[in-house]
């Protein structure tokens, strides 16, 4: 490895939700990291285009516990790393408004509590006690998380990076990696826009741009980038805590959600339906008046704060809504953790654990339930029921 001039025990391609983490855990553990990102700081892909939202309330196993251990993270960070980085424990509440969504929710609160998620069903006047401003008009209930909560992805971010590189995690801005070096079956290193490093382990979470990197290699991972518009109000008076989810379709949106940050502010974002796939982050016209109908209709008090901006980024989509978490076969040392569904800022600092045990070789039995879900040769069959 002569022709390398310099060595790394990891390098990680991405400083967004799950690199940034990933190499505080890696660094934290003890091995020498180095994270190259094409941006000119970190979390500038979709990490910045996040509202926020941070969930264990999933419909399987490796998500919940994956963000279980997330939310432990986001929730003492200011204990223990000092930094405020505006974490609010609100709760998650998904509505049901029909029948159709009081089955499904039902059927999943089963499933959630046996997976250990602090979960409860809420009949429509405890609901109404929960949140006032909920309309009541055709109400059926829903299901309430009271420990999941937000927090801002940019000061999070910005966290993770600094403890980072308090532990010696290097990080090298506006460096794309051209290319992974792969000789004999193995990994050998990373060639960038401005030089080659050497490395036995590269771990792959480049987001909605993941699937450029290995089609050189003859790597397919079926990951492709959908984007979502998102809004913010001007800052209120507080008037409600948590979350809301509403899983209803509707013409335009498979669903939607909106919570009021811990400054004020109310944000919400739409699942557009159909998907809307490419690398276009331009804002459209008809986002505004789909959402702000769908808000009012559930919250009617709603209809008279205004709206500050709106903005559009990338989810990048597996075909099952399930992230891509393992090994590669057909390059040793290659470590995928990609497509994250539009969910990695709250799947980061949990999945960054577990990366950093998977290089380390200290999984746990949990662990291996986790990545036979998450598992890049699995079928993809089937459907993540709350994406």
């Amino acid at each position: 490895m002569s022709d390398y001039p310099q060595s790394y025990d990891v390098i990680v391609i991405g400083a967004g939700s799950v690199g940034t983490p990933a190499a505080l855990s890696l660094a934290q553990a003890g091995l020498k990291v180095l994270v190259l990102d094409a941006m000119p700081s970190a979390g500038q892909g979709s990490n910045k285009h996040a509202i926020g939202g941070i969930r264990a309330t999933h419909s399987d196993p490796a998500k919940i516990r994956l963000c279980l251990r997330s939310i432990e993270i986001f929730s003492t960070w200011k204990e223990v790393y000092g930094d405020d980085i505006e974490w609010y424990k609100g709760g998650y509440v998904f509505v049901a408004y029909r029948e159709q969504e009081e089955q499904t929710l039902k059927t999943l609160l089963q499933k959630q509590q046996a997976y250990g998620l602090n979960i409860s069903w809420l009949d429509s006047g405890d609901l109404r006690k929960l949140i006032p401003h909920l309309n009541p008009e055709g109400l059926i209930g829903g299901t309430y998380s009271p420990n999941d909560g937000s927090a801002s992805p940019l000061l999070s971010i910005h966290a993770f990076y600094k403890q980072a590189r308090n532990y010696g995690a290097e990080f090298h801005f506006n460096e794309p990696v051209t290319e992974i070096i792969v000789r004999s079956g193995k990994i050998q290193g990373v060639k960038t826009s401005k030089g080659m490093y050497s490395t036995p382990v590269v771990i792959h979470a480049s987001g909605a741009w993941a699937k450029s990197l290995m089609n050189p290699i003859g790597i397919e991972i079926p990951v492709q980038p959908d984007s979502h518009e998102a809004a913010i109000t001007e800052p209120v008076q507080r008037m409600f805590d948590p979350m809301i989810v509403d899983i209803r379709p509707a013409q335009g949106s498979a669903n939607f959600y909106f919570y009021q940050h811990k400054t004020g502010q109310i944000l919400f974002c739409i699942t557009p339906s159909p998907n809307i796939w490419g690398f276009d982050i331009r804002e459209t016209s008809a986002f505004l008046p789909m959402v702000s109908k769908r808000m009012v209709e559930v919250m009617p008090s709603l209809r008279h704060i205004r709206i500050r901006r709106t903005w559009r980024g990338l989810y990048p989509m597996t075909p099952d809504g399930f992230p891509i978490v393992g090994w590669s076969r057909e390059a040793e040392g290659l470590l995928l953790a990609v497509g994250m569904c539009g969910q990695g800022y709250m799947l980061g600092p949990g999945l960054g654990e577990l990366l950093t045990r998977m290089v380390t070789n200290t999984l746990s039995p949990g662990d291996e339930e986790i990545l036979s879900i998450l598992s890049p040769y699995r079928e993809f069959v089937g459907q993540e029921k709350l994406k």
